[in-house]
């Protein structure tokens, strides 16, 4: 059964053509995916706008352009941006347009979480000593938290940060790799750079590298270190086994604040050995300072069609589990 239809009038304030115009977009492209995204219909004279569409989509896009016109203040809107705000529209978790939420200065600017789930994210890793963050690709688990390490090392609350992955090839045989050790694990690690750089600038993340303040690491160096005073991010934890997870969770010493990332659908290990990843989000679930938090699609903040991709991949998975519980 359908919903019912709904409509509404909203008048935004203060009335600013450069501002209405950004909000619009060319040709009214940004209304025109709002419309796509929500199932609604927008139209606008002004500054007065009408939605019509079911009632909480309708509800969501009046949320959604009053968040838009506050953004077009003080930045430019592109699509990306339009589709980063429609993550939270609110059609699938209520949440309160007052609410306080985390905000992280870096060289980019402001950095907040989008949407319920990376919010709680931020929220965990700033009063949790160890955190896990385990979800599909584009979700902003290691971008979020190479954030945090960054603002908890300019703000003095950590001296350094750790960066560390395990070197496990993703399906592919890569054979001999040239030049010396830190050439050869580099692509492995260079998703940590690329965040670093972001945040940070290419320069001032080299000259923080050279001082050590920044180390970027492959898991197995981490063995017989303790680690006081960092911030240490594990990515691609899924290829981890279960030795290397408990080796790595024993390193964290005094003043220090991990956070382990992975996702569970992309595990490159050999078919009989186990993700220590998988392990210890069981055996550390009711753990008092451990937290957890699981993204899925609705989380993702790159492009839409990464969305439906990480979508038609989880149905893909859930076919065969069912199947598999057939037999």
């Amino acid at each position: 059964m359908s919903k019912p239809a709904s409509a509404i009038t909203l008048e935004l304030e203060p009335a600013d053509n450069e501002r209405l115009a950004n909000l619009c977009g060319h040709l009214d492209d940004h209304l025109r995916l709002l419309e796509k995204r929500l199932g609604v219909s927008i139209a606008g004279r002004g500054n007065v706008f009408s939605i019509e569409g079911e009632a909480d989509a309708v509800q969501a896009g009046r949320r959604v352009l009053r968040k838009l016109y506050r953004q077009t203040e003080r930045e430019v809107l592109t699509p990306a941006l339009v589709n980063l705000q429609l993550q939270q529209s609110g059609l699938d978790e209520q949440e309160s347009e007052a609410e306080s939420e985390i905000a992280i200065r870096t060289r980019r600017g402001l950095i907040r979480g989008r949407g319920p789930n990376q919010k709680r994210y931020l929220e965990r890793i700033a009063s949790c000593d160890v955190n896990f963050g385990v979800g599909p690709a584009g979700t902003g688990k290691t971008f979020l938290a190479v954030a945090c390490a960054v603002d908890a090392l300019e703000s003095d609350r950590v001296q350094r940060i750790v960066l560390v992955r395990p070197a496990v090839e993703a399906g592919e045989r890569l054979g001999f790799l040239p030049g010396d050790l830190a050439q050869k694990v580099d692509p492995y690690l260079r998703p940590l750079h690329d965040a670093l750089y972001e945040m940070l600038g290419f320069e001032q993340a080299a000259r923080l590298s050279e001082r050590n303040v920044i180390e970027v690491a492959p898991l197995a160096y981490m063995r017989g270190r303790t680690l006081n005073d960092a911030f240490v991010i594990l990515d691609e934890a899924q290829n981890t086994t279960s030795e290397q997870m408990k080796m790595f969770l024993t390193r964290i010493g005094f003043g220090s604040k991990a956070v382990i990332t992975g996702d569970m659908t992309q595990i490159d290990l050999p078919a009989n050995v186990t993700s220590g990843l998988r392990q210890a989000i069981g055996l550390l679930k009711d753990i008092e300072g451990v937290s957890q938090t699981f993204f899925d699609s609705r989380d993702v903040v790159r492009h839409p069609i990464v969305r439906r991709i990480v979508e038609a991949y989880e149905r893909a998975d859930e076919l065969k589990d069912e199947r598999r519980n057939e037999r």
